[in-house]
């Protein structure tokens, strides 16, 4: 790894002082005990969230010499990448474009982990862009316990020097709010029971589902929009509010021939192998089959599956899509199998929505999600359509290791949609949809997304929305290169909590290409350096979008830290 990317990975910047910040030491994370016994920590930046928005968020705040309290409900940071075990979902330029050079760099540090610690054969070791599982997916599909390493090590600095306060298995229950302020956060031990009061002068919602939006009275909306609140080409004609996208439990299977690894048969198992999803349009068949609705044109699709990897005609061979393993890039001997991650059709959990449940109800809908998940690992050990004319696959074994679970199953299930805070300003289908983009520009700017003058990042992610808890199937179409617009990052009213995950300014329609890993990361890198440069200018967040000179210096100020604005001609 080049000297410069390392830096950068430790925080160590050139560009940190760019707007005026002392390059001194700051000071720790204050930390005093309240009459009532329970302890408060105050720092520069609270953060509720360890995903990759939050830790991107952090990031970016420690590097720029802001003290932070970042907060997590599981014991791993990371998000989907690695509590909800979901390998990077990217677009085909993520080497040079469309993400920060910290994500990149992070990306690069992942290689690197395998290069030193992991016996490669030759041509994986001198691979540049290696891929640890060659998955399908991705570009680099990789173990979610490396990326863990990857992000502790990046934090380990900074904890060490009481600079950032890291929370884990901590849930914020409660808020004090001072009309447009947030004044405090109060985080509870999930283990202990233990309250710990948060204050500072900025607060960033990085939780999977927003889940500080209410209990701080931000505005926010949830679920789908009607044709005629958004005009987009793809809405429906009524809103439904409770239209969220089916959640996921995910895990990890590697295959031994041979072996037996049947699991005891899940108590669930009756109900879900004749399970028929009712959508609009229809699905094709039960759930537990190797088939889908193609999400473009919604007609059956077939699947294969052989976890000796080999081709399965002109049908994708689920066992390559998310492969994070691929046992052919290390020292013969190193691994029995390859290892895969199961994030399928078939175990997208479309019976409930998590956003706004209760605890009942959420660990009600988790529990029948994993039981999914279970059921469907119990079907490809039993029943799965062999090409020799039998059924099963004893040999496929629940790896759960990789998860760092007693059941296998990842810590937290892999969230697609959350609440999404109304914002200063909207991104639209017209703004990024492809053939909806192209009704409304002009000729020469039909196939580039709209140009938004305050651009604070770039992304790409075609529009994916999976099927939904309230029916309805696949919308999967077309979508153009874009910015991250800073009005999306801005609550209407709210002056000093900001979104860095699913929750920023976007619709239920165009939240399906802003909610992947880079554009994430994007959106929380971005935040922490707004409420900097908002501190150092003594202003809040919305008077930089709304001052042309203070909004150029900033967008220079995000560009000299290798954020992109605008994609490249």
């Amino acid at each position: 790894m080049k000297r410069r990317n390392f830096l950068s990975l430790l925080g160590v910047s050139a560009t940190a002082g760019v707007i005026g910040v002392p390059t001194t030491a700051l000071a720790e994370v204050e930390k005093t005990t309240l009459k009532n016994g329970d302890e408060q920590l105050k720092a520069d930046v609270v953060i509720a969230g360890g995903g990759l928005g939050g830790f991107a968020a952090a990031m970016s705040s420690l590097r720029n010499k802001q003290t932070v309290v970042l907060t997590e409900e599981t014991d791993w940071i990371g998000g989907q990448l690695t509590q909800q075990g979901v390998p990077p979902d990217e677009h085909g330029w993520i080497e040079t474009h469309g993400a920060t050079q910290m994500y990149r760099d992070f990306r690069n540090a992942i290689r690197e982990y395998y290069k030193k610690n992991y016996p490669l054969v030759d041509s994986a070791k001198n691979n540049p862009l290696l891929n640890p599982g060659d998955g399908s997916v991705s570009k680099l599909c990789h173990e979610p316990r490396v990326a863990l390493a990857i992000m502790n090590d990046m934090l380990a600095p900074y904890i060490s020097s009481g600079k950032l306060v890291l929370l884990t298995e901590h849930k914020i229950t409660k808020a004090a709010v001072n009309g447009v302020k947030v004044q405090s956060l109060t985080a509870k031990s999930i283990r202990t029971g233990r309250l710990i009061t948060l204050t500072a002068p900025y607060f960033v919602d990085a939780t999977e589902m927003g889940d500080i939006l209410p209990l701080t009275g931000t505005e926010h909306i949830t679920g789908t929009e009607s044709k005629k609140q958004t005009n987009e080409l793809h809405a429906p004609e009524v809103a439904n509010p409770n239209n969220n996208q089916a959640f996921t439990v995910c895990f990890a299977i590697d295959y031994v021939p041979g072996g037996n690894y049947v699991i005891d048969k899940p108590k669930d198992y009756d109900f879900w192998s004749n399970h028929v999803p009712k959508l609009t349009p229809p699905w094709a068949g039960k759930l537990l089959e190797l088939h889908y609705s193609d999400p473009k044109t919604l007609k059956p699709k077939r699947l294969g599956f052989n976890p000796d990897g080999s081709k399965t005609g002109a049908m994708l061979n689920l066992w390559n899509y998310r492969k994070i393993i691929n046992k052919d890039n290390f020292v013969t001997g190193t691994y029995t199998g390859d290892i895969t991650i199961v994030n399928w059709p078939q175990n997208d959990y479309m019976l409930g929505n998590l956003i706004g449940a209760s605890e009942k109800e959420f660990n009600k809908h988790v529990n029948g999600a994993k039981q999914l998940s279970l059921s469907l690992l119990y079907w490809l050990q039993t029943e799965a359509p062999r090409e020799d004319g039998g059924k099963g696959y004893p040999g496929v074994r629940l790896r759960k290791d990789i998860m760092g679970t007693e059941d296998g199953l990842a810590k937290y299930p892999y969230i697609r949609e959350s609440r999404r805070i109304k914002a200063m300003f909207t991104i639209l289908e017209e703004h990024v949809g492809k053939q909806n983009r192209a009704m409304v520009a002009k000729p020469t700017e039909k196939n580039i997304a709209a140009p938004f003058y305050d651009s604070v990042g770039t992304g790409y992610y075609h529009i994916d929305l999976h099927p939904s808890c309230d029916q309805v199937n696949y919308v999967d179409f077309d979508s153009l290169r874009f910015q991250i617009p800073l009005g999306a990052l801005l609550p209407v009213r709210m002056e000093n909590i900001l979104p860095a995950n699913k929750n920023i300014g976007t619709t239920h329609i165009t939240n399906g290409c802003y909610r992947l890993h880079p554009v994430e990361w994007s959106i929380g890198e971005a935040v922490g350096l707004l409420i900097r440069f908002a501190r150092e200018k003594n202003v809040i967040p919305r008077e930089v979008r709304n001052n042309k000179q203070l909004l150029s210096g900033f967008q220079d100020y995000v560009r000299s830290q290798g954020i992109e604005t605008a994609w490249p001609k």
